[in-house]
């Protein structure tokens, strides 16, 4: 039986990258979505069946753009994985106010553009699944993080208030939470210090943080569920991870 397609953004690394070989295993055609394409285009993945699009999420137009290509070659979108995003720690007296910026318009405004180019279509089809990459952080708090953490409360929020509305649609929303894993995340922080620590409390943990691939596999398990099954949210963290 021939897979709808499934659009994954932020596909260049950590979860979105696992995603991304896990779902094109199983023989689902791909709209791939980020900044850095030529990364996404090293990916071990048979291109036969993806389309990879450079798409800044924060950019609506180009959101919806590539959407309208990738439905024009492999039909009408079944999944969307709001997955891109960025962790900008920082103690707010002293952090850029860019980067909030930054933060507010990835982790939120890229999740709403995401939807928004979707959701018609998939009302109309009365059926269809969004699955927002939250985090713990969406559920709790830790120093440093305000700005993400009001981001990804923001994210839980949106979801939880969307799949309200669109439960009649038989239109599912889902959220992903991770908590401390193996990605390109810690990164996109500026303050050194922040990264020491950040790496010092992975250290009493065993020095192992989740390995991205376990999330891609629980993504897959929550979509593949029957459409009448909503898996509301997963929070997923290291077993040794006591916050």
């Amino acid at each position: 039986m021939k897979k709808s397609l499934i659009v994954i953004t932020g596909a260049s690394s950590g979860f979105g990258s696992e995603m991304a070989k896990i779902f094109n295993a199983a023989g689902y055609p791909l709209l791939l979505l980020g900044r850095r394409v030529a990364k996404i285009k090293e990916l071990p993945l048979n291109f036969d069946s993806v389309l990879v699009k450079e798409v800044d999420v924060t950019n609506l137009e180009a959101f919806q753009n590539a959407i309208t290509e990738g439905e024009e070659r492999f039909g009408d979108v079944d999944l969307l994985i709001n997955n891109a995003g960025v962790m900008l720690l920082g103690n707010i007296g002293e952090q850029n106010p860019e980067e909030w910026k930054t933060t507010i318009d990835t982790n939120i405004i890229g999740v709403l553009n995401g939807m928004h180019a979707v959701i018609e279509k998939m009302k109309q089809r009365n059926g269809g699944t969004i699955i927002n990459i939250s985090s713990i952080a969406g559920r709790k708090t830790f120093g440093n993080h305000a700005v993400y953490a009001a981001s990804k409360f923001g994210v839980h929020a949106l979801s939880e208030t969307i799949r309200e509305e669109l439960s009649s649609s038989n239109v599912r929303i889902m959220i992903m939470a991770p908590g401390a894993a193996e990605t390109e995340l810690l990164s996109h922080t500026s303050s050194e210090k922040i990264k020491s620590d950040y790496e010092a409390w992975k250290e009493s943990m065993g020095g192992v943080a989740l390995n991205p691939y376990h999330v891609a596999e629980t993504v897959k398990y929550m979509y593949e569920m029957p459409q009448n099954v909503t898996i509301r949210e997963v929070l997923i963290a290291p077993t040794k991870q006591d916050s």
